[in-house]
Formats: structure tokens, sequence, C-alpha cells
């Protein structure tokens, strides 16, 4: 067990498709030690399943606790995916459980495109396209926040990675009935990740992770565009397409808007940034885009720190931001005065 740290101590969560990540640190010291679990936290009837959420992330932040030596959590900020549209249970009932279970003052709940947001940009105007398992793009004069898209794999989140791996698994099985429009290169990329191509919606379609299966097959068809494969090129195309149509609908009025790139999507490189750059600059001229400054991770632990040394400027909103404290109030906009 590390020496005990003195002064108050954060909790910074990062949930979203692909698992919980977790890091715990202390004001002006930055993350002392960090864990990630691949299992995602479960969705049900009341969306994000609170419950499952307490389970998973107690156990994890308690250990990062004794590992670091952190006696006292004063902040915890958790950014996770779906909670502006699936998180009204969350909300009602993480803080209390983060008060009970780990001692927390003030509970930061936040839509993952918020804590994408801030590592991108920090606490400055702008916008973010948030692209993994699936795509939203948010942005913000500083007054407010703009969304667009996040819908989940099965009404939107159009050029997210379960979108592009779905497409690239069509274009394989399209291959392999011999109709127009399919890929004999995906179809091989296909096979080689899920068995033959005739068996994959029985693999796929009882799967209660799907969209992140999905997104598992994005960086194939990724590989197929880079090499020239035609279809594959315009699958990226596509998705680019998605992509800068979000972020036209949510960039603030500026004579030089920002649009940072978050997100593991970006890692295909120039298949898919190349394209990406031609979108944006024909729906927003004038616009520079720059790759993330941090993940959402990094975001969510810039915010715990701004809480903790009151600097925290971000606003308020009832779906993407809230700040609860002590009591379980809803304390955002007082913050927000205080700074």
């Amino acid at each position: 067990m590390a020496p005990a740290v003195t002064g108050p101590g954060f909790l910074a969560v990062d949930s979203g498709g692909s698992g919980l990540r977790v890091a715990v640190g202390a004001g002006g010291r930055g993350p002392l030690a960090r864990a990630a679990s691949g299992e995602p936290v479960r969705t049900g009837g009341r969306g994000i399943d609170p419950g499952h959420f307490v389970e998973r992330l107690v156990p994890m932040a308690r250990a990062l606790c004794a590992e670091a030596g952190i006696e006292r959590l004063e902040v915890a900020v958790v950014g996770a995916a779906g909670l502006a549209g699936l998180g009204d249970a969350l909300r009602a009932e993480l803080p209390d459980a983060l008060r009970r279970e780990l001692g927390v003052r003030r509970a930061a709940l936040a839509a993952d495109a918020v804590t994408a947001y801030v590592g991108a940009l920090g606490p400055r105007p702008g916008a973010v396209i948030a692209a993994g398992t699936g795509l939203i793009a948010i942005g913000t004069d500083l007054t407010g926040w703009r969304r667009a898209d996040g819908w989940g794999h099965l009404l939107g989140d159009c050029g997210g990675g379960a979108w592009i791996g779905r497409a690239g698994l069509e274009a394989a099985l399209r291959a392999h009935d011999g109709r127009r429009g399919g890929s004999a290169r995906l179809l091989a990329g296909a096979e080689d990740m899920f068995g033959p191509a005739a068996g994959l919606p029985g693999r796929l379609y009882p799967r209660t992770d799907r969209p992140a299966v999905l997104a598992s097959f994005a960086p194939r068809v990724g590989a197929c565009a880079a090499d020239g494969d035609p279809v594959a090129v315009r699958v990226l195309r596509a998705a680019a397409r998605h992509m800068a149509d979000s972020a036209a609908a949510v960039c603030p009025a500026a004579d030089a808007p920002v649009i940072g790139l978050t997100g593991g999507l970006f890692r295909m490189g120039a298949a898919l940034l190349d394209p990406l750059d031609e979108e944006l600059a024909e729906r927003l001229p004038g616009v520079r885009w720059i790759m993330a400054e941090g993940d959402p991770l990094h975001g969510a632990v810039r915010v715990a720190e701004d809480l903790i040394a009151g600097s925290f400027t971000l606003p308020g909103d009832e779906k993407m931001l809230c700040v609860t404290g002590p009591a379980g109030e809803d304390v955002t906009r007082a913050v927000g005065a205080r700074t």
C-alpha cells in the first residue's frame, strides 16, 4: 500500500462500449493509479443499469485508492456513454451510491461526449467529434452544449466504429451472395475473424455486446481501404461524410472554428482522416481540426481537478453534465457561479 495522500482525492471514470477505465488521483498531483475492465456496463429497461455500474466500479475504485494511498475522495467524475438518452436511472442513483460506498462528497455525471470534449480541447469553445464504438459530435460556446447523433448503433452513431463494421460486414455478405456492392477482401477478413460467413448472424445476433463486436471489424475495413479496396474506400468516405454532418450541426459560430478529433477510430489514419478533411472543408470553410490533447478519461480527470481547485467553468446541462453536492442536490450552477 502506498503512503497516505493528504488532501482531497478524486475518482475519474470513462464508461463506454468497450468497458470501464478508471483513475484516481489528488488535486494538483494528477492521476496516481489507473485500471481498466473490458466488460461494458449493462443497459436494460431502465437504461444504463446503476446496480451493475456500481458493481463494476466500486471494487476497482477501492483497489486503486489503496494502491495510491488515497484515504478521502472529495470528487467523482463519471463520463458515461449513453447518459443523455439512457441515463435517468444512473443520474438518480449513482451519486448516492458513490457517497455511500466510497465517501464521495461531490459527483459529476457527464455524457462521455462532454469528457471527450474536455480531453480533446479543454474548457474552450469549439466542437469535438468523438468516434469509437459509437459516434457523437458535441459543441459549446461555454454558455450551453449542442450535440448531434450519439443515438446508438440501431438508430444512429453514423460513421462510428459499429457503423463502419456493420457496413463492412454487409459488403462481405454481399460478396458471399454474389450481389453487387460486395468485397472479396472484406469477405476474407470477416471469415478470418468470425468464421464461415453463413454462420455470422447466429454468432452476432444473440450477443449482448453487438456494438463492440461490430466495431471490432472496423479496423479490417480501414486496412482494406488503405490497400485500395474500392468498397472499403466508399464505406470510409460515407463515414467521413456523416462525421462532418454532425460536426457542422454543433460547431459554434466562429471565424475560425476548431474541431477536435478523439477516439480510437482515428487510429485508422489517412484512410479516414483524408476524406474527413475534405468533408469538413466543404461544410465548414476555414475549419481547423486537431487531434485530441487527451482522451475522455483525461477529460474526466481535468473536470475533477477543476472541481477540486474551484476553477470549474463548463456549462451545466440537465442531460449532459450535472454536479451533485454532499446531500445529493444539484449544485452545477452554484459551482459555476463560484468560479
